[in-house]
Protein backbone atom coordinates (compact mmCIF):
# COMPACT_ATOMS: atom_id res chain seq x y z
CA UNK A 1 0.00 0.00 0.00
CA UNK A 2 2.80 2.45 0.77
CA UNK A 3 3.95 4.67 -0.75
CA UNK A 4 0.68 6.06 -2.05
CA UNK A 5 0.84 7.17 -5.67
CA UNK A 6 -2.84 7.58 -6.52
CA UNK A 7 -5.63 8.56 -4.10
CA UNK A 8 -9.28 8.48 -5.13
CA UNK A 9 -11.60 10.83 -3.25
CA UNK A 10 -15.30 10.86 -4.11
CA UNK A 11 -17.37 13.92 -3.29
CA UNK A 12 -21.11 14.50 -3.25
CA UNK A 13 -20.47 18.22 -2.58
CA UNK A 14 -21.47 17.86 1.08
CA UNK A 15 -19.60 18.93 4.18
CA UNK A 16 -18.92 15.27 5.00
CA UNK A 17 -17.17 14.72 1.70
CA UNK A 18 -15.16 17.94 2.10
CA UNK A 19 -13.77 16.62 5.41
CA UNK A 20 -12.59 13.55 3.52
CA UNK A 21 -11.12 15.75 0.79
CA UNK A 22 -9.06 17.59 3.42
CA UNK A 23 -7.62 14.24 4.56
CA UNK A 24 -7.02 13.13 0.96
CA UNK A 25 -5.19 16.38 0.21
CA UNK A 26 -2.96 15.91 3.26
CA UNK A 27 -2.10 12.38 2.14
CA UNK A 28 -1.48 13.53 -1.43
CA UNK A 29 0.88 16.25 -0.20
CA UNK A 30 2.72 13.90 2.14
CA UNK A 31 3.28 11.22 -0.51
CA UNK A 32 3.42 13.53 -3.57
CA UNK A 33 0.52 11.45 -4.86
CA UNK A 34 -1.99 12.19 -7.58
CA UNK A 35 -5.50 12.96 -6.31
CA UNK A 36 -8.47 11.67 -8.30
CA UNK A 37 -11.43 13.87 -7.39
CA UNK A 38 -14.62 12.01 -8.34
CA UNK A 39 -18.32 12.86 -8.41
CA UNK A 40 -21.01 10.36 -9.42
CA UNK A 41 -24.27 11.32 -11.13
CA UNK A 42 -27.33 9.14 -11.59
CA UNK A 43 -27.43 7.71 -15.12
CA UNK A 44 -29.61 9.52 -17.58
CA UNK A 45 -33.01 7.91 -17.92
CA UNK A 46 -35.16 7.89 -21.01
CA UNK A 47 -38.47 9.55 -20.24
CA UNK A 48 -41.22 11.23 -22.16
CA UNK A 49 -43.63 13.94 -21.22
CA UNK A 50 -46.83 15.08 -22.82
CA UNK A 51 -46.40 18.20 -24.98
CA UNK A 52 -46.74 21.39 -22.97
CA UNK A 53 -46.05 19.76 -19.62
CA UNK A 54 -44.85 22.25 -17.00
CA UNK A 55 -42.57 19.69 -15.34
CA UNK A 56 -40.31 19.41 -18.37
CA UNK A 57 -38.98 22.94 -17.89
CA UNK A 58 -38.11 22.34 -14.22
CA UNK A 59 -36.14 19.11 -14.63
CA UNK A 60 -32.57 19.43 -15.85
CA UNK A 61 -31.70 17.14 -18.73
CA UNK A 62 -28.82 14.64 -18.64
CA UNK A 63 -26.39 16.98 -20.40
CA UNK A 64 -27.22 19.82 -18.02
CA UNK A 65 -26.71 17.53 -15.01
CA UNK A 66 -23.29 16.45 -16.34
CA UNK A 67 -22.30 20.03 -17.14
CA UNK A 68 -23.34 21.25 -13.69
CA UNK A 69 -21.46 18.41 -12.00
CA UNK A 70 -18.29 19.16 -13.99
CA UNK A 71 -18.59 22.86 -13.23
CA UNK A 72 -19.10 22.27 -9.50
CA UNK A 73 -16.26 19.74 -9.37
CA UNK A 74 -13.91 22.27 -11.00
CA UNK A 75 -14.97 24.85 -8.41
CA UNK A 76 -14.34 22.41 -5.55
CA UNK A 77 -10.90 21.65 -6.95
CA UNK A 78 -10.03 25.33 -7.25
CA UNK A 79 -11.29 26.25 -3.78
CA UNK A 80 -10.29 23.17 -1.79
CA UNK A 81 -7.07 21.79 -3.26
CA UNK A 82 -3.70 23.55 -3.23
CA UNK A 83 -1.74 24.16 -6.42
CA UNK A 84 1.03 21.80 -5.32
CA UNK A 85 -1.27 18.74 -5.56
CA UNK A 86 -1.81 17.05 -8.92
CA UNK A 87 -5.59 16.64 -9.26
CA UNK A 88 -7.67 14.95 -11.95
CA UNK A 89 -11.41 15.60 -11.90
CA UNK A 90 -13.83 12.88 -13.02
CA UNK A 91 -17.60 12.83 -13.29
CA UNK A 92 -18.92 9.28 -13.44
CA UNK A 93 -22.38 7.89 -14.14
CA UNK A 94 -23.97 5.02 -12.25
CA UNK A 95 -24.74 3.78 -8.79
CA UNK A 96 -22.30 5.64 -6.55
CA UNK A 97 -20.62 2.69 -4.78
CA UNK A 98 -20.27 0.67 -7.99
CA UNK A 99 -18.88 3.61 -9.97
CA UNK A 100 -16.39 4.55 -7.25
CA UNK A 101 -15.14 0.97 -6.80
CA UNK A 102 -14.88 0.42 -10.56
CA UNK A 103 -12.95 3.67 -11.13
CA UNK A 104 -10.56 2.85 -8.29
CA UNK A 105 -9.78 -0.48 -9.98
CA UNK A 106 -9.43 1.08 -13.44
CA UNK A 107 -7.11 3.80 -12.18
CA UNK A 108 -5.19 1.41 -9.89
CA UNK A 109 -5.84 3.66 -6.90
CA UNK A 110 -3.76 2.85 -3.84
CA UNK A 111 -6.47 4.08 -1.47
CA UNK A 112 -9.95 5.57 -1.45
CA UNK A 113 -10.62 8.37 1.05
CA UNK A 114 -14.29 9.15 1.57
CA UNK A 115 -16.68 10.71 4.03
CA UNK A 116 -19.49 9.00 5.85
CA UNK A 117 -22.86 10.58 6.44
CA UNK A 118 -23.49 8.55 9.56
CA UNK A 119 -27.05 7.55 8.71
CA UNK A 120 -28.69 5.49 11.44
CA UNK A 121 -31.97 3.73 12.04
CA UNK A 122 -34.57 3.72 9.30
CA UNK A 123 -32.59 6.15 7.10
CA UNK A 124 -29.68 3.72 7.00
CA UNK A 125 -32.08 0.86 6.29
CA UNK A 126 -33.77 2.72 3.41
CA UNK A 127 -30.80 4.57 1.89
CA UNK A 128 -27.95 2.27 2.86
CA UNK A 129 -24.41 3.52 3.01
CA UNK A 130 -22.31 4.24 -0.04
CA UNK A 131 -19.19 4.11 2.13
CA UNK A 132 -20.15 0.66 3.46
CA UNK A 133 -20.68 -0.66 -0.06
CA UNK A 134 -17.38 0.79 -1.26
CA UNK A 135 -15.55 -0.83 1.66
CA UNK A 136 -17.04 -4.19 0.63
CA UNK A 137 -16.43 -3.79 -3.12
CA UNK A 138 -13.11 -1.95 -3.32
CA UNK A 139 -9.94 -3.66 -4.42
CA UNK A 140 -7.81 -1.26 -2.34
CA UNK A 141 -7.94 0.05 1.23
CA UNK A 142 -10.67 2.57 2.06
CA UNK A 143 -10.22 5.32 4.63
CA UNK A 144 -13.55 6.61 5.90
CA UNK A 145 -13.74 10.02 7.51
CA UNK A 146 -16.69 10.34 9.91
CA UNK A 147 -18.90 13.36 10.40
CA UNK A 148 -17.06 16.02 12.43
CA UNK A 149 -19.91 16.16 14.98
CA UNK A 150 -19.40 12.49 15.80
CA UNK A 151 -15.69 13.10 16.32
CA UNK A 152 -16.29 15.86 18.90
Amino acid sequence: MLPLRRILCPTDFSGHSYLALEAAVELAQHFSAELLLVHVVIPSVEWSMTPGSMMASNIPGPLEVLFNAKETLAKVRKERTPDNVIVREMVLEGAAADAISRKAREEKADVIVMGTHGLTGWRHLVFGSVAEKVVRQASCPVITVPDAQKMA
